[in-house]
Parts: structure tokens; sequence; C-alpha cells
């Protein structure tokens, strides 16, 4: 708790970075679950052509995207441009992930060098000596919006790099079951 106490003004945005990128990361792993984006059913079925017989439902992503395509019956490029508008929801609010990570340790670094500035504003013109409590306090700032910064960027880069990378893992199998459902309608205007 000192490290709270120690980190000024600095501490409120920092502890809110952290609750934001807490929040932002549980709803996203929540959010991108295999069966909430692609379930396995659906899965089976694209991979024995049976996609006519395939259930459909808007509780997943790849369900939207098939309900979409049965119910208005697009071209390629309208179903290609609906599953990129599904995917683009997928990333909600990871950008903000990539914003804490960018944010934090800038805020840390403004705090070690408010700190290192009452270091040296607290030193005494006539004995050339710091006051001790302004000393201390200083460096205590310094070292410890260091501390917090980095503590809630770091976490936050592995959950943005994971998020992102579980998203193009996800787009990639959304693509393959586009082209599922795009493909008897290649042929049927062949």
């Amino acid at each position: 708790m000192d490290l709270l106490a120690n980190s000024g003004v600095f501490a409120y945005p920092l502890v809110l970075f952290s609750f934001t990128a807490v929040f932002i990361t549980v709803e996203r792993l929540i959010s991108l679950r295999n069966g909430a984006v692609i379930p396995r059913h659906m899965v089976e079925a694209f991979v024995e052509s049976r996609i006519g017989q395939m259930e459909a439902d808007s509780r997943s992503v790849m369900g939207r995207i098939v309900c979409f395509c049965r119910e208005r019956k697009p071209d390629a490029e309208a179903l290609n441009a609906f599953a990129r508008l599904e995917i683009s929801r997928m990333e909600r609010g990871v950008f903000l992930l990539e914003i804490i990570v960018g944010a934090a340790p800038l805020l840390g670094l403004l705090g070690t060098v408010t700190g290192l500035t009452q270091v040296f504003g607290g030193f005494s013109v006539e004995t050339g000596l710091p006051d001790p409590g302004v000393f201390i306090s200083g460096i205590a700032l310094a070292l410890n919006t260091t501390i917090l910064g980095l503590a809630v960027a770091i976490p936050s880069l592995i959950a943005h790099a994971y998020l992102i990378r579980r998203i193009d893992s996800l787009a990639a199998r959304i693509s393959v079951g586009v082209e599922c459902l795009v493909e008897p309608t290649k042929r049927s205007q062949d």
C-alpha cells in the first residue's frame, strides 16, 4: 500500500488504467471463446460440407454471418464485408489496451521526473544539503511511479498481444467459413 501512497496524484490514473486493462482483458477473453465465435457444431458442419443443415443463431459471430447469408442471400463481396464488420466487433476495446501500454510508462516517467524535481528543489542554498523529508518523498515518488507505471504496462502489453493474436486466429477461421458459404453461391452462378 506504500507504493500507492507514495505515488502522489500519479497513482489515480495508473490505478484507473489498471482496472480498465483488467476489465477489457476479462471481457474480451469471455467474448472471444470458441463457443462465442465459432461453435464446434459449425466447425464440424463446415468440415463435413453440411452447410445447408447447419444450425445458426445470432449468439455467435459465425452464427450471425450464416444468418445474414441465409436471410439476405448476399453476393460474395457483401458477405465478406459483413464478416469484416463482425471481426471488427471482436476487436472492440482492445485499442484501449494499446493506449494503456503506451501511456502507463509515460505517466510513470512523469512521476519520476516530478519526484526528482522535488529532490533537487529541496537542496538548501546555505548548506548545499537536501532537506531529508523532501529528499525521501521525492525519491519515493520517483521510484514508485516508475514501478507502478511498468506494473500496469507490462501485463497490459501481454494481454494486448494475446488478444490480437487470438482475434487474428479467429478471423482466419471465420474467413474459411465465409469461403465455404460463398462457394455454393459461386457454383450456382456458373
